[in-house]
C-alpha cells in the first residue's frame, strides 16, 4: 500500500547500506590477529571529536603517512586501552551503554546480525551487481570555494569508510523506520577479560598496523551491497517526474591524487556514485554525520534543487533516510527525516520498508520471492 504521503526526497549512506560494511572488515582483521572484539571501533569512536579519523573524514588532513601516525597513536591510546576494559569489569555492560553519545564520533561494535551478513546461497541468486570500477575525481564551486552537491553525485569517493556504531534506534512503525536490537560484539573474537584498574596489570596493547587496516577496510566497502544497490539503480531507471529525489549523505575520505580508488570520468554502472542527483560528502563540506548541520545543509541542496525544477521546496519532514549507524538516524530523526535503519546482513528488509515509504517497486522479483 502506498503512504500517504510520499517522500520528496531519499537519503542513502553509501557504506553499509549502498556498498558492502567496513565494520566487516575490522572484525575480520581483529579475528586474524586476536585482538578483542571492538577494540578497534572503541578506540576509533572515542577519539572523537579530534582523532585522525575525524579530522580525515572532515577534509581536515591529507590521507598521508602523517595520518597514518596519527591514526597507529589513536589505536594504541593507553588510556582507552584501561578504560576499555574497565567497562566490562566494573559493569559488565554492552560498549554502547559506557560510550558517551554526545561525541560525535559512532561510537564501536559489531551487531549481532554480523555472524549472519554473508549472502546465502540463496541471496547470491537474487539481486546481483558487479564490483565497481574505482577512480573518480573532485570538482569545486567556483563562485563559493566549495564543492558544488550536485556535481560531487558524480565527483566524489565511494566512502562512509567506516561506520563505528551499532546502537540500534527505536524507531516508530508510522514513519517507515526499522526498529531492532543490535548486541556488542561478535562471537568469534576474544572478548576483554577482567582487568584489573591499574594499567600495568592489563594485558599489553595489541599491535595493530593502521595502514593495512584501513585499506582493507577501504577495498571491503568497493563491493555493493546485493539488495541495496539494485534498489538504488531501479531508482534511478525511473523518470524523473516519477521518483524523489536521490541524494547521498556520507562520511567520505578523499584518496591521494592518482590513487586507484579514484573514479574514471565515466563511471561504470556498478559504481554507487554515479547515481545521485545530489552527494553531501563529509570529506568535501568540512562537516560529518552525525553532526545535525552536514544534515542541514544537504536539506538545503534538496531544497534549492526542488524550487529550481519548479517545486515548492523540500524539508526535513519531506525526506527518507537510510544508515547503518544508530547515531546518525537519531540525529535525522530528530531533525523530523523519517529515518529506515539498514541492518548489517538483512539489508533486504531496509528495501522492502523504502518500497513502502515511496509507494515504489524497488526489488527484484527473484528477491522478493525468495525473501518476502
Amino acid at each position: 500500500m502506498a503512504p500517504s504521503k510520499s517522500p520528496k526526497a531519499v537519503l542513502f549512506d553509501i557504506g553499509g547500506v549502498c556498498v558492502l560494511s567496513p565494520l566487516e572488515a575490522i572484525s575480520t582483521y581483529e579475528n586474524k590477529n586476536n585482538i578483542p572484539s571492538d577494540w578497534i571501533n572503541y578506540a576509533i569512536s572515542r577519539a572523537a571529536p579530534n582523532g585522525f579519523w575525524q579530522q580525515l573524514e572532515r577534509g581536515e588532513i591529507k590521507m598521508d603517512q602523517d595520518f597514518f601516525r596519527g591514526f597507529n597513536a589513536d589505536l594504541r591510546n593507553e588510556k582507552l586501552w584501561k578504560e576499555f576494559h574497565e567497562s566490562f569489569r566494573n559493569s559488565k555492560k554492552k560498549l554502547k551503554d559506557v560510550a558517551n553519545p554526545t561525541q560525535l564520533g559512532d561510537h564501536v561494535s559489531l551487531k549481532a546480525e554480523a555472524a549472519d551478513s554473508r549472502p546465502t546461497d540463496q541471496d547470491r541468486g537474487s539481486q546481483e551487481t558487479s564490483k565497481p570500477n574505482e577512480n573518480g575525481s573532485t570538482k569545486q564551486d567556483k563562485n563559493s570555494g566549495r564543492p558544488s552537491l550536485s556535481k560531487l553525485a558524480k565527483d566524489t569517493t565511494i566512502g562512509d569508510p567506516v561506520s563505528l556504531e551499532s546502537e540500534d534506534v527505536a524507531q516508530s512503525p508510522h514513519d517507515g523506520s526499522a526498529s531492532t536490537n543490535g548486541q556488542s560484539k561478535s562471537s568469534s573474537s576474544p572478548s576483554p577479560p577482567e582487568a584489573t584498574a591499574t594499567l600495568d596489570s592489563l594485558p599489553p596493547l595489541p599491535e595493530i598496523d593502521g595502514e593495512s587496516l584501513f585499506w582493507s577496510m577501504m577495498g571491503h566497502s568497493r563491493n555493493p551491497d546485493p539488495y541495496v544497490f539494485p534498489a538504488l539503480l531501479q531508482l534511478k531507471k525511473l523518470p524523473v517526474n516519477e521518483r524523489p529525489v536521490i541524494a547521498a549523505l556520507s562520511n567520505t575520505v578523499i584518496f591521494p591524487p592518482g590513487h586507484p580508488y579514484n573514479r574514471l570520468a565515466d563511471p561504470p554502472e556498478s559504481d554507487p556514485r554515479g547515481k545521485f542527483d545530489i552527494f553531501v560528502a563529509s570529506a568535501e563540506v568540512g562537516l560529518r554525520k552525525p553532526d545535525p548541520k552536514i544534515y542541514q545543509l544537504a536539506i538545503e541542496e534538496l531544497d534549492k534543487l526542488d524550487k529550481e525544477k519548479g517545486g515548492s521546496g523540500v524539508k526535513a519532514e519531506d525526506c527518507v533516510f537510510l544508515d547503518d549507524i544508530g547515531e546518525n538516524l537519531k540525529t535525522a530523526k530528530g531533525l523530523g527525516m523519517r529515518t529506515i535503519k539498514v541492518v548489517l546482513g538483512k539489508t533486504w528488509r531496509a528495501v522492502k520498508e523504502l518500497e513502502q515509504a515511496t509507494g515504489l517497486s524497488l526489488m527484484y522479483d527473484r528477491t522478493r520471492r525468495s525473501k518476502l
